[in-house]
């Protein structure tokens, strides 16, 4: 039976305005009309499912026994309607038997005209009675919409006729076969996977990572290309779940035009959708999509479609002759077609691009720009000026003692001017992902916290050295002994600190090498400031072992102090050209993303 014109544009005003992310509660009166559940997908055309009553007759103030049976299922609706219009409201109202399964709700203007779940629980029946009404029609057909899962259900489900006594026959013929209302064009499958000739020459695309084959395991691939009024759009990569890519005005989600490729049992369901704010997506029914086609071989979705470059009939979808942010995600799936939150950062292009425009070919990225820089400045700060900084006032007053600058020995002004320059970075550091959050982030986990921690240090070890004693005051040893513990506080949170921020979606760098590289670093500084401490031992050892003549106490002395000035400059060498090449690796590892 075709959907009349009148049910057709309420259900369409439901499914686009109305924020449905299925009716796990049952409260579903948004769908009193069409009794389609804006699940984002077709229905099912052979009912699983029957409706039995105990009758065929009734009389006004009746009761008649309905039963809904069949394999299990989570969610139904049911309504009795007049049969000869099947697309007018609900007659009559129902009585429960059993309150835990199932709910009533009014329909129109008719109290309790309609039965619902209580929730997703599965179930196989379902027992009500219907009480019917003094001015109910001649005939009566009983109607329910049966949920499988998400993403399987059937529609008017056509149950038994019950007429009034003596009834004439009915003028029109009483339909007995399900109304299943196809919401999406035929579905093909295709036959090889996506390539990248014609990229920048006749059609837009991206590619993460950059350049890549889309016939490889591991590229992300999003092509539009322009067909007279329309632009047919591939998109590929691997993902056991979904694919989802967003046309956004800027470079946060939320109020974007979406479309989504959803693997739910090895079949690819593709949809619309609208995002709202940092919620789950709102999926339409009607997704005005043509020529959809999927495939799904080992691990690597890929679908592709076409739609008009304007559909002004639909709202939330944005015009593809305009310039726009695009995203490009991928996460998880549910058995029925449920997605869930993409676990690390979406690839977001660099700039606004019209899709219909000039053909390009281009990349993304998945950590913004303030993010990558955050992550630089505090690995240059904490693995690179503090570990220089350090070794240079543990390990080279004796060797610096005698040089100057700019007035002051040598040692101090080094060690100076680096921890100056890492209390500059991390304070510059520090405000970029407030920047680009725009307050404070609940989905950092202890990242945020620790970090503060640190910054709060920082600037206390700052001050405190400000207002250090003069060398021979009595409070001196109290202030190097703070001076140590907090700085060496500082320097293991701020190690723990970046280990965790590596792994935020924000700047998900490549896995394990990232933490590899952390470790390494570790143990290298470790390994220069243990060699560096068993160098001045042994240095120590051997002066005290000369025998007791003060001339060659002195002598040896003097050769000493030259060997452990060569030893300590060739290691301090070695030590920053190893941070160098750490620095270089983490760079060119976030230039990546």
């Amino acid at each position: 039976m075709e959907l009349p014109g009148l049910a057709f544009a309420v259900w369409m005003f439901v499914c686009f305005y109305a924020f449905v992310d299925g009716y796990p509660s049952g409260k579903v009166r948004e769908a009193c009309t069409s009794m389609i559940p804006c699940h984002g997908s077709s229905p099912q055309l052979s009912p699983e499912h029957t409706i039995t009553v105990n009758g065929t007759e009734f009389k006004p103030g009746d009761n008649v026994e309905v039963h809904l049976s069949g394999p299990d299922f989570e969610g139904f609706f049911i309504q009795a309607r007049d049969a000869e219009h099947l697309d007018s409201p609900a007659v009559g109202s129902f009585m429960l038997v059993d309150r835990r399964l199932s709910q009533l709700l009014t329909c129109g203007r008719t109290k309790n005209s309609a039965v619902s779940h209580t929730s997703k629980a599965k179930k196989k029946y379902i027992k009500v009675y219907w009480i019917a009404p003094g001015d109910a029609p001649k005939h009566v057909q009983f109607l329910a919409t049966v949920v499988k899962k998400y993403k399987t259900f059937w529609v008017k489900i056509p149950g038994p006729i019950v007429s009034q006594p003596n009834a004439p026959s009915p003028t029109t013929p009483l339909h007995a076969t399900s109304e299943a209302i196809s919401t999406s064009h035929p579905v093909s499958y295709l036959s090889k996977p996506f390539n990248a000739s014609g990229c920048g020459s006749t059609k837009f695309c991206i590619r993460n990572p950059s350049n890549c084959d889309p016939e490889s395991a591991s590229c992300f691939f999003l092509s539009f290309q322009q067909e007279k009024s329309s632009v047919f759009i591939e998109m590929s990569g691997p993902s056991e779940g979904y694919l989802a890519f967003a046309l956004s005005h800027d470079q946060w989600m939320g109020g974007d035009d979406a479309y989504l490729c959803v693997n739910e049992d090895h079949r690819i369901h593709v949809s619309t959708a609208y995002l709202k704010g940092r919620s789950p997506p709102v999926l339409d029914s009607e997704n005005a999509l043509e020529d959809v086609s999927w495939r799904f071989v080992d691990g690597v979705l890929q679908c592709s479609f076409r739609r008009s470059i304007r559909l002004p009939a639909y709202k939330g979808r944005f015009n593809l002759d305009a310039s726009y942010y695009i995203f490009l995600a991928d996460g998880e799936a549910s058995e029925g077609g449920l997605i869930y939150k993409h676990r690390r950062q979406p690839l977001i292009t660099s700039g606004i691009y019209n899709v219909t425009g000039l053909p390009q070919d281009i990349g993304g990225s998945r950590s913004p720009r303030l993010i990558k820089a955050h992550g630089a400045l505090m690995f240059v700060a904490w693995i690179t000026t503090v570990g220089i900084g350090v070794i240079v006032a543990r390990f080279f007053k004796p060797v610096w003692s005698h040089s100057f600058l700019l007035g002051k020995e040598m040692w101090f002004q080094v060690h100076r001017m680096l921890m100056l320059t890492t209390v500059m970075l991390t304070s510059i550091s520090f405000v970029l992902p407030f920047i680009y959050r725009g307050g404070w982030s609940q989905q950092a986990g202890f990242h945020p916290y620790l970090g503060c921690t640190v910054m709060a240090l920082t600037i206390f070890q700052a001050l405190m050295a400000g207002f250090r004693p003069s060398r021979h005051a009595p409070r001196r040893q109290l202030f190097n002994w703070f001076h140590w513990s907090t700085g060496t506080t500082a320097r293991i949170l701020a190690v723990v600190t970046m280990f965790l921020g590596m792994d935020l979606p924000a700047l998900d760098l490549p896995d394990p090498w990232d933490t590899y590289t952390m470790i390494g670093f570790v143990a290298w500084h470790v390994g220069i400031d243990v060699l560096l401490e068993i160098h001045s031992y042994c240095l120590v050892r051997k002066v005290e072992v000369i025998e007791d003549d003060r001339v060659q106490i002195l002598q040896s002395l003097t050769s000493a102090e030259a060997e452990g000035r060569l030893f300590k400059q060739i290691v301090l060498t070695i030590y920053v050209c190893g941070n160098i090449v750490f620095l270089i690796a983490f760079l060119a590892a976030i230039n990546q993303i």
